[in-house]
């Protein structure tokens, strides 16, 4: 459940109390009126029916400029609502607001995040170098390049070209200052080639891309339903650090075919990550409010969808004649 606290003219007091009814509030109530015109109002409402509940506070509050929604979470409320509501609760999605909130966060080219960047390098690579496959986990759940994938799909299924464009930026930035730090790390570390934590991702092959198409579509899933526990499996499952790491050690080296590998890998991560992120979205009618928006958006997905789908069948191909050419 969540409570949703509204501080709008207290002229709307009667239609969002029609709402509350409409929508099957579990209770409403007004509270306070301000000096300013502005009365509190509370709604306590099941989690599957939130959004609703907030596309339509906003369509009657927009031209409010100082009305303002709050979603407080309920922790726990009792008496306990019926075990056939409770189900609904536990499939509902969050809120497409409090979902913005959380993948904005993850796209912001900001000290921290280039700081999460560099120490992810420096583990995947000491763990890879030293065939640690503990170090190289732990690298796994630093996990700073998963974020702006799962936001990239999330912008995509919103049409919010402004989200897609930071975390373009975030991705290539994030990608970028991994393989040059291990590049540079490869170049003046002197190693041998032959860790089994290294050799494991320069060897990509169909299993890869079902890997990554099942746990891009796993944090997408745990992102919407509030499930974060299962997004540290997603980051061990489908981990974009090592063969980051992997490339800049094998160009740092100069082992080309080693590189191909590793950049063949982790191509392949990027691009199921976001196709099955995006469809996941969609399956889960995740899409802006106004008719506008969501047609914007419609396009936006449909050239997304497009271009990830062509992408993993080149790369695909690619996997099928490199595998023919191997001895």
């Amino acid at each position: 459940m969540k409570i949703i606290e509204v501080l709008a003219d207290i002229t709307s007091a009667e239609t969002v109390s029609s709402l509350a009814e409409k929508h099957k509030a579990h209770d409403f109530r007004l509270g306070f009126k301000g000096e300013d015109g502005r009365q509190a109002m509370r709604l306590l409402v099941s989690d599957d029916k939130v959004q609703a509940v907030l596309d339509a506070l906003q369509g009657l509050l927009g031209t409010q400029p100082y009305a303002r929604i709050v979603v407080i979470p309920v922790d726990a409320a009792l008496p306990l609502p019926p075990e056939e509501e409770r189900k609904k609760e536990d499939s509902a999605v969050a809120a497409r607001e409090a979902l913005y909130n959380e993948v904005e966060k993850n796209v912001r080219l900001d000290l921290n995040y280039a700081v999460l960047v560099i120490l992810s390098t420096v583990v995947a690579a000491i763990g890879l170098i030293e065939d640690n496959v503990a170090v190289v986990i732990g690298a796994m759940v630093i996990a700073p390049l998963l974020g702006p994938n799962l936001a990239l799909g999330f912008g995509a299924a919103l049409g919010d070209f402004s989200l897609m464009r930071k975390s373009l930026q975030a991705n290539i930035a994030g990608i970028g200052l991994a393989v040059v730090l291990s590049f540079f790390i490869g170049t003046f570390w002197q190693f041998g080639t032959e860790s089994r934590a290294l050799l494991s991702r320069t060897d990509v092959g169909m299993d890869s891309v079902a890997l990554a198409l099942a746990s891009g579509a796993a944090a997408a899933l745990s992102l919407t339903t509030g499930l974060s526990s299962v997004l540290v499996g997603v980051m061990v499952a489908v981990a974009l650090m090592p063969p980051a790491a992997t490339l800049g050690l094998t160009l740092g080296r100069g082992s080309m075919h080693l590189a191909m590998g590793s950049g063949l890998l982790l191509a392949i991560n990027i691009v199921c990550v976001n196709l099955a992120a995006k469809l996941v979205f969609l399956l889960k009618g995740i899409r802006p409010r106004t008719w506008w928006e969501k047609e914007k958006a419609r396009r936006a997905s449909r050239m997304y969808l497009m271009v990830w789908s062509v992408t993993l069948l080149i790369l695909m191909l690619v996997i099928y004649m490199r595998r023919k050419m191997l001895p």
